[in-house]
């Protein structure tokens, strides 16, 4: 299911407009943006929950030379779903 799909779906079960749809699925993402942005937790009940896990720095190699190159920490988004929907699954 894509965004467009999603926003199709949104409108026929609540009864509203694909347009009206598609400005509170924009909402609802800015708003999980801007919160996981500030480093809260996004709980969905019966869904799941995103949260902002940093990475530490690390050393690798490049693959082709086999020189060790320095790994930056990164931000990364982690998804843990909820014990429903693992057992809808």
């Amino acid at each position: 299911m894509n965004k467009k799909e999603t926003i199709i779906r949104m409108s026929k079960d609540a009864g509203i407009t694909a347009p009206q749809a598609a400005k509170a699925f924009s909402s609802m993402m800015e708003g999980i943006k801007s919160t996981l942005k500030h480093g809260e937790k996004v709980t969905f009940s019966g869904f799941g929950s995103f949260e902002v896990k940093e990475r530490k720095a690390r050393k690798g190699r490049n693959p082709k030379t086999g020189a060790e190159v320095a790994i930056p920490p990164k931000k990364r988004i982690k998804f843990n779903p909820s014990k429903s929907l693992k057992n809808a699954l």
